[in-house]
C-alpha cells in the first residue's frame, strides 16, 4: 500500500484560451478539472480547477505519476504538488496578481500550432514578471499538430518571447497534452525547476478562503450534521484540529443605521489535505477545514475572500484602503488597444486581495490613492492588489497597488 503523502506546494497552469491547461492537468492527474465536488475529501477545490499529482519515479529511473510499473510494482514517491488550472484569463489575472501566495510556480502553456505570443500570453508571462515569480517553466503544447520543421519555428518564437519578456531563459518543454507525449519530461523539469519553498518557523499562521460550503443533505439530523466547510491554502505557520480560529473581516452587521464588520470565532474539527484526513497542517497544497460553523453560514461560498488566523492575530479589516498605485500603458491582453488614463475621483473600481473580490469608489486620486470599499478586505500592510476598471460592458486589469 502506498504511503500517504501531503501536497508541498501549489503550480499555476496558465496560458491563452484552449492553450491545453485543462487538458494537461487531466494528463497528469486523470481528474478533468472544469467540475466541482462538494464532498469533504474531493470538494477542496479553489474555484479554479485544482487537482492533486504524486510525482514518483519507476524502477528504470524514469518520472511518472503512475502508482504503479507496468509489472504491478509500486513506483518510488519523490513528491506531492497541487496544480491550480485557472478558467478564464480575467479571473486569473486578477487571482495571480493579488493572490500570488496561492502560486509557488507556474507553469505557461503555448499552443505551437499557434504564432507566439498569443495576447494571453504575453498577458500571462508580463505579470508573472511583475510578481517576481521566477520558477516557471514553458511547454510547448500540441506538438502532434504540426510539421518538425514548424515546431522548431514556433520554439525559436518561444524562445525570443520569453528573452525579451522575462530578461532570462526558463526551460522549454514541447509535448502534447492530449497523447500524453514527454509528460516524463515535464516532471522532471518540475522536479528541477519549481522547488518546494519551505516554510519559516515563527510565522503568524494564516489561511485564505477560496471556497465555503455546506456539505449536509437535505433532510439530515441535527445531531448528525456536519459543520461548515472551508477550502483554500495556508500561506504560513501551521493549523490544527481543536484549534480556535478567527475569520476575518467576517460578516457585516448593522447597528443604529452603521454597517460594520465582526470576525467570526470557531473551532477546527477537521482538516483534510491530498484526501485524507490530518491532524495539522502547514504551507503546501491546497485543503479543507471542517469547522463548528453553523453550515448555514458558509454556504455558496459566503465566505470566500476571508482569511483564517489565530485569535487575535488577524489582519486587519480594511474598509478605507491606501493604495500606493502602479498603472500600466495599455490594457494587457485587450483585442482592442485601450490606453489607461489616471484613476479619478469619485471612480467606481474592482479589487482583488487574496482571494476577495471588492469594489469601491476613489475618494482620493493620485499616485496613492484612497478608496471607500463596499465590502471591506482584511489584509496587511504591503499587500498587492489588483486594480480593474470598466470599459464597455467588461471590467479590465489596469495595474496593481500595495496596501499602505
Amino acid at each position: 500500500m502506498s504511503k500517504t503523502v501531503m501536497p508541498e506546494m501549489n503550480i499555476g497552469l496558465i496560458g491563452h484560451v484552449d492553450h491545453g491547461k485543462t487538458t494537461l492537468t487531466s494528463a497528469l492527474s486523470g481528474k478533468w478539472t472544469d467540475t466541482h465536488s462538494e464532498e469533504l475529501k474531493r470538494g477542496i477545490t479553489i474555484k479554479l480547477g485544482y487537482a492533486d499529482i504524486t510525482i514518483r519515479k519507476d524502477s528504470k529511473g524514469n518520472l511518472t505519476t503512475s502508482e504503479k510499473d507496468d509489472k504491478g510494482k509500486e513506483n518510488k514517491i519523490l513528491r506531492k504538488v497541487s496544480l491550480i488550472d485557472a478558467p478564464g484569463h480575467e479571473t486569473l489575472m486578477a487571482v495571480m496578481i493579488s493572490g500570488a501566495a496561492i502560486m509557488n510556480g507556474a507553469i505557461l502553456m503555448v499552443a505551437a500550432n499557434e504564432k507566439c505570443p498569443q495576447p494571453q500570453t504575453r498577458e500571462h508571462l508580463t505579470v508573472l514578471k511583475i510578481l517576481g515569480i521566477k520558477n516557471i517553466i514553458i511547454v510547448q503544447n500540441k506538438i502532434d499538430l504540426i510539421t518538425e520543421k514548424e515546431a522548431k519555428e514556433n520554439y525559436v518564437q518561444i524562445k525570443k518571447f520569453v528573452k525579451d519578456t522575462l530578461g532570462f531563459e526558463v526551460p522549454i518543454i514541447p509535448l502534447s497534452a492530449q497523447k500524453g507525449v514527454n509528460v516524463d519530461i515535464l516532471l522532471e523539469a518540475i522536479q528541477e525547476f519549481i522547488p518546494t519553498v519551505k516554510s519559516k518557523r515563527g510565522d503568524v499562521s494564516e489561511f485564505i478562503v477560496a471556497r465555503s460550503f455546506d456539505i449536509n443533505k437535505p433532510g439530515t439530523e441535527i445531531k448528525n450534521l456536519t459543520g461548515g466547510i472551508l477550502g483554500g491554502t495556508i500561506t504560513s505557520g501551521k493549523f490544527k484540529v481543536g484549534q480556535e480560529i478567527e475569520i476575518s473581516p467576517g460578516f457585516r452587521t448593522e447597528r443604529k443605521g452603521i454597517s460594520t464588520w465582526e470576525p467570526v470565532k470557531t473551532k477546527i474539527t477537521k482538516i483534510v489535505s491530498g484526501g485524507t484526513f490530518v491532524t495539522d497542517k502547514g504551507p503546501g497544497g491546497s485543503i479543507a477545514i471542517e469547522t463548528e460553523l453553523d453550515p448555514s453560514q458558509t454556504r455558496t461560498d459566503s465566505l470566500v475572500g476571508n482569511v483564517i488566523s489565530s485569535v487575535g492575530k488577524s489582519p486587519k479589516i480594511i474598509s478605507n484602503l491606501t493604495l500606493e498605485v502602479k498603472l500600466f500603458d495599455k490594457v494587457l491582453g485587450a483585442k482592442e488597444n485601450l490606453n489607461i488614463d489616471p484613476i479619478k475621483s469619485n471612480e467606481t473600481l474592482v479589487l482583488n486581495i487574496g482571494t476577495a473580490t471588492t469594489w469601491g469608489e476613489v475618494t482620493q486620486p493620485g499616485k496613492k490613492i484612497i478608496i471607500n470599499l463596499k465590502k471591506a478586505i482584511s489584509a496587511r500592510i504591503g499587500s498587492k492588489v489588483s486594480i480593474s476598471r470598466k470599459f464597455g460592458s467588461r471590467w479590465h486589469l489596469i495595474g496593481y497597488g500595495e496596501i499602505k
